[in-house]
């Protein structure tokens, strides 16, 4: 892992009756996403309540990042985010602390 990655932390904020839906989606693309070229880490999680999905990412740089945003399966889950969703996904770019 190097020094200079770009760390993605994004939360999913599903409807209720989407929930499911909107996990399995993500569930399917993680494979594929994993074997991207400048993907490093691509881990979904899920809280306690079952209420949001946490989608932990670490890219090669911003670039891979973008280009995995391109790719027609990933298009595909953002399109249906548009009915699923019930607040946008927040997301938060980080970078490691220099020293850490």
């Amino acid at each position: 892992m190097s020094g200079n990655s770009l760390f993605v932390f994004a939360k999913i904020h599903p409807k209720n009756e989407h929930f499911e839906e909107a996990k399995q989606a993500i569930i399917n693309i993680l494979k594929l996403t994993r074997e991207e070229p400048g993907c490093r880490q691509f881990e979904l999680h899920e809280n306690a309540t079952g209420k949001s999905l946490f989608l932990y990412e670490e890219w090669e740089n911003e670039l891979a990042l973008e280009e995995h945003y391109k790719k027609p399966y990933t298009a595909a889950v953002f399109e249906n985010y548009q009915a699923w969703l019930a607040a946008p996904v927040d997301i938060t770019k980080m970078q490691k602390c220099t020293g850490a």
